[in-house]
């Protein structure tokens, strides 16, 4: 008999609201964003971790919080977390490819398109950017719609323009002298 899965979830406050992180065996599975307009942890989990069995749990995702809540006070630049990425062969190559999107700078869905090798998969591009099931630790509030239109997000518009105003304004900071 198979060992059943456990996810580790956590809840927690963060600069833009209330965060739920889930974390399974080898990493961060999942980010559910305050006002999330997608499916949610519980969509996830029913089709990614079928009768997995969930625990509240701080410690198994103490580092994803701690660098979330970092990055959201814009005291961090990039995540150093293992993650266990859930989805097709194609959406993990989109999300493969958001990681390098650099801090403070945007891509195209047909930047993105080009990037995984199927320059007219802009349609799909955004589709697999949507289902991006760890937001904010896979940057997908950085591919915006040619033009530089903001696009969707799964956390609302709102939350993308902040996110992005936010690392602008790192990324163009003086340096001071102290």
């Amino acid at each position: 008999m198979a060992a059943t899965e456990v996810i580790h979830t956590a809840a927690f406050d963060s600069p833009i609201g209330s965060i739920r992180v889930a974390t399974a065996k080898r990493g961060l599975v999942y980010v559910e964003l305050p006002h999330a307009n997608g499916r949610g942890l519980a969509g996830w989990l029913r089709r990614y971790a079928p009768g997995a069995e969930c625990r509240e749990g701080f410690a198994p995702n103490k580092r994803a919080v701690v660098q979330i809540v970092e990055f959201l006070k814009a005291k961090r630049l990039s995540f150093d977390l293992p993650l266990e990425l859930r989805g097709t062969d194609f959406q993990l190559a989109v999300w493969n490819a958001l990681r390098d999107i650099p801090y403070g700078e945007t891509r195209t869905y047909g930047d993105i398109s080009a990037a995984v090798g199927n320059p007219n998969a802009n349609r799909a591009v955004g589709n697999a950017n949507g289902s991006n099931p760890v937001a904010l630790v896979v940057p997908c509030h950085r591919v915006v719609a040619s033009g530089g239109k903001l696009g969707g997000y799964g956390g609302g518009a709102t939350l993308k323009k902040r996110l992005l105003a936010m690392e602008k304004a790192t990324t163009t900071l003086e340096p001071r002298l102290l």
